[in-house]
């Protein structure tokens, strides 16, 4: 194992470029919430106004990690001192990288796979920054600033929607189709059309109803591009979020120390909850069962504990998503018709795959004829089978499983609340990725593979400061 050398605390460039990163984090947080294969269907805005209301193109980001990956790599170089960790956890990420690589030479869809590339390749620079750069000891705190910051602005968006935009919007068309759209403006009755928001219907200007019922639901996604990647940037930071609100407001006020503790749990929660996610849910109760067996509690209370969040949370999913399942449960009948072609696919190119970044080309012959289209697997795992062959499948689940296991061993001994909640986030993201496609998207995966580095390096400075205290 090795470590950062000298006070990094005192550093004050490994400081400012911490805080810079983390920034950058946050700022891809806000602004490059949408997967990297969406990048051609992004408008660049054209003003402040645009620049401050809608996403940017992804390829921005690329840009801007460049950018900040230079310097980080000077950084590294200056405190080297060997690979913080198992053998493993390096080689595996860059023979997934190697193999995308290979792979990428006999993609179906080449512009497909150069966007994807670019953002695997933003996978492994956080990661790696993470492990080798910014994870000493204090560290972290630099880092979350600009996180943090963006998961609150996210969390408050998405209340925004609930409340307030969605049943605004949704008065507005209905009042809208009852006026005969009297009450619009010509140029934005025009562009609400070309939005696809009015349709004619038995030559009549209706309001879509599609688009009604989406805003009838209110499933918010804050920043993101869907509820369940809200969902996905809940359960990565909130158990974080949740430890900060309890440890660093230890000072203040009690009337103050309850609210910021209260607005965060708040925050969190209705996230989670209007999001809509069903896996979503049932991983977060699932990681509260894990947090609550490694208190300092008698086994007695923890099971009591246990069983109480089970039957609240199952109670709560039930009530919640009960007209879901009445319905037929839709979604877990497409993201199986999804598995399946993806798992032919993996029989069809074992090999070379058919090219990082484009399930959507096999997915068009191989869909079922009544499932709806979709460019990603909704199982990053699988997709990397799909898209790469075995090769590439095996890499990046065996480089997942092991960075977890080992993550998981350091912070369980250690006793540390932080750390922990750090692998508890990263935990219920890696296990959303059975479901879901977020390693795809910059705001997700490059936060979460910088925290997971960050951890890393972290975890294996303060085994090497025990060694030499003993």
């Amino acid at each position: 194992m090795g470590k950062i050398v000298g006070r990094p605390a005192d550093n004050v460039p490994l400081r400012i470029y911490t805080a810079s990163f983390g920034a950058f984090l946050g700022l891809a947080i806000v602004k490059f919430g949408n997967p990297v294969i969406l990048d051609e269907k992004i408008t660049p805005p054209v003003s402040l106004s645009e620049a401050w209301t809608y996403p940017w193109p992804t390829h921005w980001a690329n840009l801007l990690l460049v950018l900040l990956a230079l310097p980080g790599i000077w950084l590294g170089f200056k405190h080297w001192r060997g690979w913080p960790s198992a053998r493993a956890l390096w080689v595996l990420p860059v023979a997934w990288f190697g193999w995308q690589l290979v792979s990428a030479t006999h993609t179906v869809d080449g512009a497909l796979t150069a966007t994807t590339l670019w953002q695997i390749a933003g996978c492994l620079v956080a990661y790696f920054l993470g492990a080798l750069v910014l994870g000493y000891e204090r560290g972290l705190r630099w880092l979350l600033i600009g996180i943090l910051a963006a998961f609150a602005f996210c969390l408050v968006r998405a209340a925004e929607q609930r409340l307030v935009e969605f049943p605004q919007d949704r008065q507005f068309l209905l009042e809208g189709e009852r006026s005969g759209w009297t009450n619009l403006a010509p140029e934005t009755f025009a562009q609400m059309k070309k939005d696809n928001l009015i349709i004619t219907t038995n030559g009549v200007e209706v309001a879509n109803p599609m688009y009604l019922t989406k805003l009838e639901k209110g499933r918010v996604n804050g920043t993101l591009v869907y509820p369940n990647a809200l969902a996905g940037i809940v359960l990565l930071l909130f158990p974080l979020s949740i430890v900060l609100a309890l440890n660093a407001t230890g000072r203040f006020r009690p009337v103050t120390r309850s609210a910021v503790i209260a607005l965060t749990l708040f925050l969190g929660i209705a996230g989670l909850f209007w999001s809509g996610s069903k896996s979503g849910w049932l991983i977060a109760m699932a990681i509260g069962g894990v947090w609550l067996l490694r208190l300092n509690w008698p086994a007695r209370w923890k099971w009591v504990a246990v069983m109480a969040v089970a039957v609240i949370g199952l109670g709560i999913f039930g009530v919640r998503f009960h007209k879901y399942f009445a319905a037929g449960a839709t979604s877990v009948g497409a993201r199986f018709d999804y598995w399946r072609a993806a798992v032919r696919t993996t029989d069809e190119q074992p090999v070379f795959g058919t090219g990082p970044g484009t399930f959507q080309r096999p997915y068009a012959r191989l869909k079922a004829p009544e499932s709806e289209m979709a460019r990603m697997v909704h199982n990053d795992y699988l997709e990397q089978f799909s898209d790469s062959g075995v090769v590439g499948g095996v890499c990046y689940a065996a480089w997942i499983g092991t960075l977890l296991v080992v993550l998981g061993r350091r912070v369980w001994r250690m006793g540390d609340a932080l750390p922990f909640a750090i692998f508890a986030g990263l935990l219920g993201w890696f296990v959303q990725g059975f479901s879901e496609f977020s390693l795809y998207i910059p705001a997700l995966a490059w936060t979460a593979f910088c925290l997971s580095g960050w951890l890393l390096g972290w975890s294996s400075n303060q085994i090497d400061s025990r060694k030499t205290t003993s």
